[in-house]
């Protein structure tokens, strides 16, 4: 039972046990057991079914804050019936398509994502991969190993460089437009493909709206930040593709599924277009996936987003929006469910 004068509200950690562990530093917990009245040592990977643990559910049942991160599972009509207090989430990672359903929305429970602060490490992951791709990094690395000799190497790039380059952003996401700002110092000329934005609003991004055909075949760096929506699947195939400029990259940080693959596919191993490619569809390529060998190719396992002790910039973001609940105050960076049908 617990101290009837300790006005904290109730919270429970609802997520992969293992991800607490590496969200949270002694700190951390601290800071969050400061804020909220919780047992650090409970994390809910399942919150119904037979076999549920008593104190889960009985945690559940005080619970005025859930605080999720990857691994949380779906917050069904059950389990918000388990849940009677349940005012809030808090989501110490981007999207919360995975466990916030509409039963949530229906309740009129208030949700917070740390997706903004997910997105810093994607666009600095995606800046990276557009300069080296403008330098020709990737390819020049694999014809250095080859040749191990004197070379013209300055003939054999001369039409590399990042001078006056075209790049061209598929989706003013939150990623695409901290990628248009780490941009602003460089001299590159900026496209924006986004059916959602005004040309009042790209021209204050300082970007160029155009048709996404025609992004595909201006850009020297085609970089993809739309969200995974059924709209956008295989958003780049096979006209987009064969549009692009030979020798032109394509980026894509966002969901395997916004590319045709198998259109893609041919492209690269005629070497005609790069890709840096952080998620594929399937996630992992079958082992026999040429992906994996090509030159012209940077494949990387979906490490853009936060990892390492990056994922405690949404620890960090996650409990200043704990503590403006308990003060009172609105979040910082609400969910709005009516958003979610164009956003990640």
């Amino acid at each position: 039972m617990h101290d009837a004068t300790d006005n904290r509200p109730a919270a429970l950690l609802s997520m992969s046990p293992d991800i607490a562990e590496r969200l949270f530093t002694p700190a951390r917990l601290a800071r969050l057991t400061g804020l909220v009245r919780t047992d650090p040592r409970l994390v809910a990977d399942t919150l119904a079914g037979p076999g549920l643990d008593p104190a889960v559910a009985s945690a559940l049942a005080d619970a005025e804050l859930l605080l999720t991160c990857w691994g949380a599972p779906p917050l069904t009509a059950e389990v918000l019936a388990a849940a009677p207090r349940l005012r809030a989430v808090v989501h110490a990672a981007g999207s919360v398509k995975h466990h916030v359903t509409e039963a949530c929305w229906e309740r009129g429970i208030t949700v917070a994502s740390a997706a903004g602060a997910n997105a810093l490490p994607v666009a600095e992951y995606t800046l990276a991969a557009i300069l080296f791709a403008g330098k020709r990094v990737l390819g020049s690395a694999h014809r250095y190993r080859e040749v191990r000799a004197p070379h013209d190497w300055h003939q054999e790039l001369s039409r590399a460089g990042n001078y006056r380059r075209t790049v061209g952003i598929v989706g003013a996401s939150r990623i695409g437009r901290r990628v248009i700002e780490l941009l602003r110092p460089f001299d590159f000329d900026v496209l924006l493909y986004d059916p959602y934005v005004s040309a009042e609003e790209a021209a204050a991004l300082g970007v160029e709206p155009v048709p996404l055909d025609e992004l595909c075949a201006r850009g020297h760096v085609v970089s993809v930040h739309a969200p995974q929506v059924p709209a956008t699947r295989h958003m780049i195939g096979a006209a987009q593709l064969a549009a692009m400029p030979d020798g032109a990259t394509l980026i894509n940080t966002s969901r395997g599924s916004l590319i045709d693959e198998d259109a893609l596919l041919p492209h690269l191993v005629a070497g005609r277009l790069d890709a840096v490619l952080d998620v594929t569809d399937p996630e992992l390529p079958p082992p026999a996936s040429p992906l994996y060998d090509l030159p012209n190719v940077l494949l990387t396992p979906h490490v853009a987003g936060s990892l390492g002790g990056e994922i405690h910039r949404m620890t960090d973001h996650a409990l200043d929006e704990v503590e403006r609940y308990v003060k009172g105050l609105p979040f910082e960076d609400p969910v709005h469910p009516a958003s979610l049908g164009h956003s990640a």
